[in-house]
């Protein structure tokens, strides 16, 4: 079975995390909400507060196909800030395993150097931190291992990018008819 972790820092974009963490589980795909703070209560850039699954330092990383980064100021820059994350990102990164970010949070990838030679895009005021990508202005962009979203209102594409990348294009289709989303695919 499939295990992606979906990491919540205070100030992240609320629909970008948790439209993504209800399509996977929709799709069956396990799916962990993990706070890279202290406490199981993350809030949000809009004052949302939701309860995490788990703290980051019980993640089992060995089991976790995938790690998502949602979106949202400060929530991204919190993130990016998270060395413990980051150093999860980076060894993601050279396992080739997968890795997604929405919004602001592909920047995060973009600093890295993760995205040259790469299909990308996020957020309009974020496209120069994505460094050495070909910037796209589609919903979302999936390049080999890494899936990238441009924002809150491509958050059903990102989501659905990412049951596809585990489940098959029909598995996608057939969800997003289940939800009533008549935009999937270009």
């Amino acid at each position: 079975m499939s295990k992606v972790c979906v990491f919540f820092a205070p100030g992240y974009e609320e629909i970008e995390a948790l439209a993504v963490v209800d399509l996977l589980r929709r799709a069956g795909i396990e799916t962990d909400m993990v706070s890279v703070t202290e406490e199981r209560q993350v809030t949000s850039s809009h004052g949302i507060t939701v309860q995490m699954d788990k703290l980051f330092d019980e993640v089992d990383f060995g089991t976790a196909d995938m790690i998502v980064l949602p979106g949202g100021m400060p929530g991204t820059k919190n993130l990016e800030a998270f060395g413990p994350l980051m150093d999860m990102v980076d060894a993601f990164y050279g396992e080739k395993k997968l890795l997604g970010a929405i919004c602001a949070a592909p920047s995060i990838f973009g600093h890295k150097g993760m995205l040259k030679g790469r299909k990308a895009c996020c957020f309009p005021e974020f496209e120069s931190h994505l460094e050495g990508a070909e910037v796209t202005k589609n919903p979302v962009e999936s390049s080999d291992f890494i899936i990238t979203g441009r924002g809150m209102g491509c958050a059903v594409d990102f989501g659905l990018a990412i049951v596809e990348k585990f489940q098959g294009e029909d598995a996608a289709a057939a969800l997003a008819e289940k939800v009533v989303y008549g935009h999937f695919k270009k």
